[in-house]
């Protein structure tokens, strides 16, 4: 998680939503990925896409089937679900997001039965770090 952390620091250090993901595989880093939504203006330049089509590229295949992801805030429905469909073994998470969340929160996409693929979910890793970059970036930008 701390390698993701590293990852929202670089989403906060362009101004962009501090949130970092990375996909591990047999213990090393195959993607890595933070927010870029303003400077891409792509509504789905999300860390957790980003560190998918990094992974990918490296495997040269979409199926993530041993990877895990480390992301630091709970993912979306878009991100859940390109989880799930990337056949990512587990995530892990950081802050819980009770206002978008689909990995517990407010539904959770990874982990429904329905689907020909589940994901494990394990989330509060860091919670603590993980809240407070956000908390931090968005005090700052009310401020201003």
């Amino acid at each position: 998680m701390q390698a993701a952390l590293e990852e929202a620091q670089k989403a906060y250090d362009l101004k962009e939503v501090p949130i970092g993901a990375i996909v591990i595989k047999d213990g090393n880093i195959i993607g890595r990925g933070h927010n870029l939504k303003e400077m891409r203006k792509d509504p789905t330049a999300h860390a957790e896409i980003i560190a998918l089509q990094q992974a990918s590229a490296f495997l040269g295949n979409w199926r993530l089937s041993g990877c895990e992801l480390y992301v630091t805030l709970e993912p979306c429905p878009m991100c859940a679900g390109a989880i799930q469909q990337a056949r990512i073994e587990r995530i892990f998470f950081g802050a819980y997001d009770e206002k978008a969340g689909c990995c517990g929160s407010l539904y959770n996409i990874p982990e429904d039965s329905r689907f020909n693929h589940q994901v494990e979910v394990i989330g509060g890793i860091l919670e603590q770090q993980c809240s407070w970059i956000l908390k931090d970036f968005f005090q700052h930008k009310r401020q201003k």
